[in-house]
């Protein structure tokens, strides 16, 4: 059946010596309704530079807060003077004050989420009877090794982000993705991704499963100290090998969609003494 000529239209386009013209015929439908496409697409590209824009802020600032406790230790290393017989007691106890005012800050971090702070007690600075007995350099040298003890917990304890995206799913109680109407225990957190992004590890450890582990499909287990262990699941590609040490922010594996998966994503967990625990108190030091 041929068109009604009103539901055509024709469009002449004349070149600039206009010896040669073309014409196009388009459904009037369309052309009325091209300021309708014009703003469909330029919200779309709006939504995306404003995603983009996002996630670039938000790996900037967790960036800034997983060198926010190093930065701390170290200042502090740095504030603990040489001894020498010129120091008097009540200026070294004054250091020593300062000090463990700013650890305790950073044991509050610690245990606001769910880390194991560590004491100060015993260190000289307590003013006790066994703290008296402490020489001004063997006070020093004990906050020094605390310091160096405090930096190897937070470089081996599950900090931050395994990639920089927005969550697909979160930890607890959800609808069954594959049952319609039933409940699931989700025993983690899901990052949104496409396949091929890089998933990074969250701490140094040592990896202690790297394989196909049923609903998990591709999964990398790595064990941390303090009993905790992080599990990054359904990737499309293994970048390490069991019993292999692992850095915080090494490249272990690529997003994928293999085992119990509905679409490409990081599906990621972090365990204690093996029992899941809510890997969002862990994404963050402001908790």
């Amino acid at each position: 059946m041929n068109k009604k000529p009103s539901e055509i239209s024709t469009i002449v386009i004349i070149n600039k010596n206009q010896q040669h013209t073309q014409s196009l015929q388009i459904k009037t439908k369309h052309i009325n309704r091209i300021r309708h496409y014009a703003w469909s697409v330029l919200s779309v590209l709006v939504v995306l530079v404003g995603l983009v824009i996002y996630l670039r802020a938000q790996n900037f600032r967790q960036e800034q807060e997983k060198q926010q406790l190093l930065s701390q230790i170290v200042k502090l290393k740095g504030v603990i003077p040489v001894v020498s017989t010129d120091i008097k007691a009540g200026s070294a106890q004054s250091y020593i004050q300062a000090i463990e005012g700013k650890l305790k800050t950073i044991n509050d971090y610690l245990r606001r989420r769910g880390l194991k702070g560590f004491s100060t007690k015993g260190l000289g600075g307590d003013a006790n009877a066994e703290g008296k007995k402490l020489s001004d350099k063997e006070v020093y040298s004990l906050y020094n090794d605390y310091l160096n003890r405090l930096m190897g917990t937070i470089a081996f304890t599950p900090m931050g982000y395994p990639r920089i995206s927005s969550f697909t799913s979160f930890f607890g109680y959800r609808n069954d993705p594959f049952a319609d109407g039933h409940a699931e225990f989700h025993p983690g957190i899901d990052f949104k991704g496409k396949r091929g992004d890089e998933v990074k590890c969250t701490a140094s450890g040592k990896v202690v499963f790297a394989g196909w582990s049923g609903g998990y499909g591709n999964c990398i287990r790595i064990a941390h100290i303090n009993n905790f262990e992080t599990v990054y699941g359904h990737l499309s590609r293994i970048k390490v090998k069991v019993g292999q040490e692992v850095n915080v922010g090494d490249e272990i594996g690529l997003v994928g969609s293999t085992g119990h998966s509905t679409g490409a994503h990081l599906h990621y967990e972090v365990r204690k003494n093996g029992r899941p625990i809510n890997p969002v108190n862990f994404l963050t030091l402001n908790k």
